[in-house]
């Protein structure tokens, strides 16, 4: 199970790293891909907001890998649990308020791997 969680970790972090790459330096091209339902013109106005929020995605990438690289296992585990949780919780309310996709796609993923690592 310790090498399934820190999989599943590796691939959390790895989304929420393109999730800050397209909301801090793409928006308005990658962005426009994505979210193909916005108008074009609310792209430019929007940009600091989306790059805010590419930098939380940020926070939760330090976290997550912060996690596997503590050579402690209780304290790696309560870090990767707590950045887990935080994605997990903001997959939930991306569904119930934006798109239900967001779950599938940010909330199962951190589900899985909050599992996991409570199996380890």
């Amino acid at each position: 199970m310790e090498i399934a969680s820190q999989i599943v970790i590796i691939i959390v972090a790895s989304l929420h790293a393109y999730f800050l790459y397209f909301e801090m330096f793409a928006w308005e091209t990658t962005g426009r891909k994505i979210f193909r339902q916005f108008p074009k013109e609310l792209f430019p106005k929007t940009k600091s907001l989306a790059a805010n929020q590419g930098l939380y995605n940020g926070f939760l990438v330090a976290g997550l890998i912060w996690s596997l690289l503590i050579s402690d296992p209780e304290w790696s585990r309560n870090v990767a649990l707590f950045f887990l949780g935080c994605v997990l919780v903001a997959g939930i309310f991306g569904a119930l308020t934006a798109s239900k996709k967001i779950f599938w796609v940010q909330g199962l993923p951190a589900l899985i791997g909050i599992v996991l690592v409570l199996l380890r």
